[in-house]
Parts: C-alpha cells; structure tokens; sequence
C-alpha cells in the first residue's frame, strides 16, 4: 500500500542560482531540498519558478501510475521534471548523469539506468581521494551563464541523495556503455544530440517548450566536448577517461 502521509513544506530554495518557490507535500523531497534552501530574502512574486503541483494531483497520478511504487517517488519525478521545464527559460536543462568535480572541473557520466554511471564515479573518488567528489548523482543541472557552462547540484539526487548545492564549470559529458575493453572517443554534436537527449526531460507539453530544450541541447554540446566511452569496472577506467577529458 502506497504512503500518502502528508507533509506540506512551503519554502524559498536557490537552486542553480534560481529562486525557486516550492511546495512539498511528502517529507522525502522536503528532506532533500533542505540544503537548497535560500539564504536571500525576496517576495514569493519575485520567484523565477514555481512548484506546487497539489496533493490531489499525486493522487491521480498514484491510482494511473501505480507501477511508480509510491506518492514519494511519484513527488520526486515529477518535480525534477517540473523544475526541469522551469529551467529551460534560463539557458539550461537536466541530464540523467553522475557528476564528478576533479581539479575544479565538473564531468558528467550519463547511461541508462543500471549501466552503472555512479559505479565509475565511485571509482574517480578511490581514485583522485580529495581531489575529487560527486557535485550530484542523479539529475544535475546545467546553465549557460556569460557564455560559460555550469554544473549544478539539484535536490534531484538519485537514491544514495548525493549531492552540494553549488556551482562549477562543465569540463565535459561522456556517455557510458559497458565494455570488457576500456575506450573513449571525442563525438560529434550531431551523434551525441540523440545520447543527450534520452537522458533529460523530453515529456514537453507546449511547443514552445519544446523548441527551448532542443536550443540549449544543441547549445551544450556544440560548446563543450562530449565523448563515448566503453568501459569496465577498474582503475584503468578511471585513467582512460581522465586522460582524455581533463581540462587542465
């Protein structure tokens, strides 16, 4: 049986330097935006987004969508893809992706859902120790800000909820696929638009919307270099990939 406990949260957030007025009503999203809240002062009506999307929508959505296990998974999707919609007017969007910082620089793992993006990060920090560490695990975000590219930590971060709420530059996005060998290839904006894509929010309900997330699509990776990368689970991964991507 579904728990449909409430805990309604109305509170003031800065995340990806945007203000961000939400409302949440099931205790593990409040929970996970706790470090996002917002030092400023500022009027509601001065919000750049608002989420709230109303405890009887959770239950529609519950009774359509059981498969989604619970009202505190369905909260968490649905505003990840609500703030994602949200950001898309601001010169960004999400990607599905482990995010890495090593040396100042944020790199971004993406793949499918158990192909094991988070376990090649896991080995980045055996490897680089305090060198590096996860900026977020599951929903990143992405701006374009004074022509620079930047990585975020949202509230949206994944089921071991990893992540820092601040702000560093894109060093790189590489899409994963298991191998026995470990490769990496720079790619093309035209054969990594379709990676891209799958992994960030496509449920789009105006066109408008729609024409805004395919610009910074191609925005990001016509400004940034973008890779493919079989590889397995050891330090030699870890290697291959570095020396490729590295910034500095």
């Amino acid at each position: 049986m579904a728990d449909k406990r409430l805990t309604i949260v109305k509170e003031k957030y800065k995340i990806a330097d945007l203000k961000i007025l939400m409302t949440t009503y099931h205790k593990e999203t409040m929970k996970r935006a706790i470090p996002y809240r917002s030092d400023e002062q500022w009027d509601e009506n001065e919000a750049d987004g608002v989420i709230d999307l109303g405890q009887e929508f959770y239950e529609k959505t519950y009774e359509k969508f059981r498969e989604y296990g619970n009202y505190t998974t369905i909260e968490y999707m649905y505003t990840g893809a609500l703030f994602n919609r949200i950001l898309l007017k601001y010169d960004g969007c999400m990607l599905h992706s482990s995010a890495i910082v090593v040396d100042g620089y944020a790199y971004l793992f993406s793949a499918d859902s158990g192909t094991g993006k988070s376990t090649h990060t896991e080995l980045w920090l055996k490897h680089f120790g305090d060198r590096a560490y996860i900026i977020n695990d599951d929903k990143p975000a992405l701006r374009c800000i004074e022509g620079q590219w930047y990585v975020y930590g949202t509230p949206w971060s994944g089921k071991h909820d990893i992540s820092k709420n601040i702000q560093v530059k894109l060093g790189g996005i590489v899409f994963l696929e298991r191998s026995e060998e470990n490769w990496i290839n720079e790619i093309s904006p035209k054969e990594a638009f379709a990676l891209f894509f799958r992994q960030t929010v496509r449920k789009l309900k105006t066109e408008e919307k729609m024409d805004l997330a395919l610009k910074n699509v191609e925005n990001v990776l016509v400004s940034n270099p973008i890779y493919r990368m079989g590889c397995n689970i050891s330090d030699e991964a870890v290697v291959t990939a570095y020396e490729k991507i590295r910034r500095i």
